[in-house]
């Protein structure tokens, strides 16, 4: 190591040191960065090691990972900053999640051109077909049947940023919902399986649903991914985006937020606002945003459990415009 790069680290051990960060994997250029906030400071002092921040994303995404939302989040006095630092906790995350699908997609079409050209794939593609098909849900024959086939390559695409942002931001009032913080779950997502979410409060007798709780973040982005390209209830989504591929067209998040109907029971009035925190926070304009080349350290905070109870009141849109 030259002295220039011995001196590079010892500074940014010592900013490290000064701003109360624990580090793993610091001289790693390759890892993902992950922080694990128990504050909302912790998070911005580690953009600012990056420079990340709205006005450089021309410079793309470092590859930060945040684990949850710290609980004082809702103390961000500046709602222009409370937005930003929302949308870049997550931004780096929804990148590496429709990746992976686009990484899948590009898989599943370069097997069927080859099944369609030998008429046999090796055991270990199909294996990975049927496992691609476990994960999405389809249990129809994609290799000899075109309308399956179809289908099911309409389901492994991405999910445009600027619409999982908006719902995100919608969903869990920017990171500030009960369920955002206690369950790491921002997008609202349920569960049927009795003691594996949280009860939500005022839930109608009878009924059995809990508000889904998620390990991490990442995992609630996941989920939700998965679950836009599999449940039926979002079939007019997946049409509508497979209609701009056929078009050579790219994905529209505005237009696409029409297929979310089902979402909530606000129904029209639900695409309607979603369509305008994407046109407000002109979110549509972080669809060609790519990675940056390098990321140059971790930093790890502990987390603590939550001191503050957070409102598990829904925000109307209105309280961010």
């Amino acid at each position: 190591m030259t002295y220039s790069q011995r001196l590079h680290v010892m500074i940014y051990l010592f900013t490290l040191f000064l701003c109360g960060c624990d580090i793993q994997n610091s001289t790693s250029a390759s890892l993902p960065q992950t922080v694990k906030p128990t504050s909302y400071s912790q998070i911005q002092q580690v953009f600012d090691q990056f420079d990340y921040r709205w006005t450089t994303l021309d410079r793309g995404v470092p590859d930060i990972t945040v684990h949850n939302f710290p609980a004082d989040l809702s103390t961000v006095p500046n709602v222009k900053q409370k937005k930003h630092l929302f949308f870049l906790s997550l931004l780096p995350m929804v990148l590496t999640q429709n990746e992976k699908v686009m990484q899948q997609r590009d898989q599943l079409q370069q097997l069927l051109a080859q099944y369609d050209k030998e008429h046999t794939l090796s055991a270990r593609d199909n294996d990975w077909i049927k496992r691609l098909m476990k994960e999405y849900r389809f249990s129809h024959d994609p290799l000899n049947n075109s309308t399956h086939r179809k289908q099911l390559v309409s389901r492994v695409d991405m999910i445009p940023t600027a619409l999982v942002l908006a719902q995100a931001a919608n969903e869990s009032a920017y990171g500030t919902s009960r369920f955002a913080q206690l369950a790491n779950n921002i997008f609202g997502e349920w569960t049927f399986t009795p003691g594996t979410g949280i009860v939500p409060k005022g839930r109608p007798v009878g009924e059995t649903y809990e508000v889904k709780k998620f390990s991490s973040l990442n995992d609630s982005i996941q989920s939700y991914i998965n679950n836009l390209n599999t449940h039926r209830a979002y079939s007019k989504l997946r049409a509508s985006r497979e209609m701009m591929r056929s078009n050579q067209q790219p994905l529209q998040a505005f237009y696409l937020a029409e297929g979310l109907l089902n979402y909530s029971t606000r129904r029209d009035a639900y695409v309607t606002e979603i369509q305008t925190m994407i046109s407000y926070n002109k979110l549509s304009q972080l669809a060609q945003l790519e990675r940056r080349k390098k990321s140059t350290f971790v930093a790890n905070a502990f987390v603590r459990t939550p001191s503050k109870k957070i409102s598990s009141n829904h925000r109307s849109i209105h309280d961010y415009l």
